[in-house]
C-alpha cells in the first residue's frame, strides 16, 4: 500500500467532465443546501435500504455542515460513518479528521459508537490502511459521499503527482507517505473505493477554488476527476468558487 507510483493512473477526462453536474448558489444559500442535499440522502437510503453509509470529508468546509446536522432530528441508529482520509496524527489530535467531526457533530447525537468507523490513523500509514481496507472490504456501497477540492485539486488524500487508486487492483485504503500537505503521512481511501456509492457531492466555497474547479471543468486530469461512480458527482458550489462564464 506504500503510495510511490510518480505519475496518477490515466482518467478519461472528457467522460469525467460529461458526468458532472453543478450546482451553483448564493454564498448564503449554500449551507442549507448542502443540509437539504444530505437529509435527502438519507431518507432515501433509510427507505430503501434500511441504513445510510455516509462518507465524510475533512476540512473547514464541511465543518459547518456537520455543525448544522447536530442540530437535526434523525433516526440516528440507522447511520453508518465512514472517512474519506485521516492524518496520522493520535487519535486525540484536534487536526484529525475524526476529531473535528466528533467535535462538531457525532459527539452530539445517537449514533452508535460501533457505526463509527474512524480510520486508526496513529498506527501509521501502512498499518493503518492496511486495518481500514480490511474493514471496508465486502463492505456494501457507500450511499453518500462528501469530498472537498484544494487548491491544487486534490480530493481526500489524493494529490497531483501520486497514485490516486482508480484502477481495478489498488486496496480500499492507501497509505500516503509523502504528501504535499502536513502531516506527510496519511490514509486515504482510493479513488476507487469512493466511486462505489450512490451519490457523490462535492462541497466547494470560496474563490481560493476558483482555478482547480476551472480546470477540472475544463478536462485537466487533476485527482478529484478520478473519482468516477457510475452515478457521476455533483458539485455544491458557492458564486465565489464559480468560475468566469458558468451561469449563476
Amino acid at each position: 500500500m506504500h503510495m510511490t507510483t510518480p505519475t496518477p493512473t490515466s482518467i478519461d477526462s472528457s467522460s469525467t467532465t460529461a458526468r458532472m453536474r453543478w450546482h451553483v448558489v448564493a454564498e448564503s444559500d449554500w449551507l442549507a443546501a448542502a443540509l437539504a442535499w444530505v437529509n435527502r440522502a438519507a431518507a432515501a437510503a433509510i427507505a430503501a435500504r434500511e441504513e445510510f453509509h455516509l462518507v465524510l470529508a475533512g476540512g473547514g468546509t464541511p465543518e459547518t455542515l456537520y455543525r448544522a446536522l447536530a442540530g437535526q432530528a434523525h433516526d440516528w441508529a440507522r447511520w453508518h460513518i465512514w472517512f474519506g482520509d485521516e492524518r496520522c496524527l493520535p487519535r486525540s489530535d484536534p487536526q484529525r479528521n475524526s476529531q473535528m467531526a466528533a467535535s462538531a457533530w457525532l459527539d452530539r447525537v445517537a449514533i452508535p459508537a460501533s457505526q463509527i468507523h474512524i480510520i486508526p490513523a496513529e498506527l501509521g500509514a501502512e498499518a493503518a490502511a492496511t486495518a481500514y481496507a480490511r474493514e471496508l472490504s465486502g463492505g456494501a456501497t457507500f450511499d453518500l459521499v462528501l469530498l472537498g477540492l484544494g487548491q491544487d485539486g486534490h480530493t481526500a488524500s489524493l494529490f497531483p503527482d501520486h497514485n490516486w487508486g482508480n484502477d481495478n487492483v489498488t486496496p480500499d485504503a492507501m497509505a500516503v507517505l509523502n504528501a504535499p500537505k502536513p502531516p506527510s503521512q496519511r490514509v486515504t481511501l482510493s479513488a476507487r473505493r469512493l466511486s462505489q456509492t450512490h451519490q457523490v457531492l462535492y462541497l466547494i466555497r470560496g474563490i481560493d477554488k476558483r482555478d482547480a474547479l476551472t480546470r477540472w471543468r475544463d478536462g485537466a486530469a487533476i485527482p478529484a476527476a478520478a473519482v468516477q461512480p457510475d452515478c457521476g458527482v455533483d458539485l455544491l458550489i458557492d458564486m465565489n468558487a464559480c468560475p468566469p462564464g458558468e451561469p449563476k
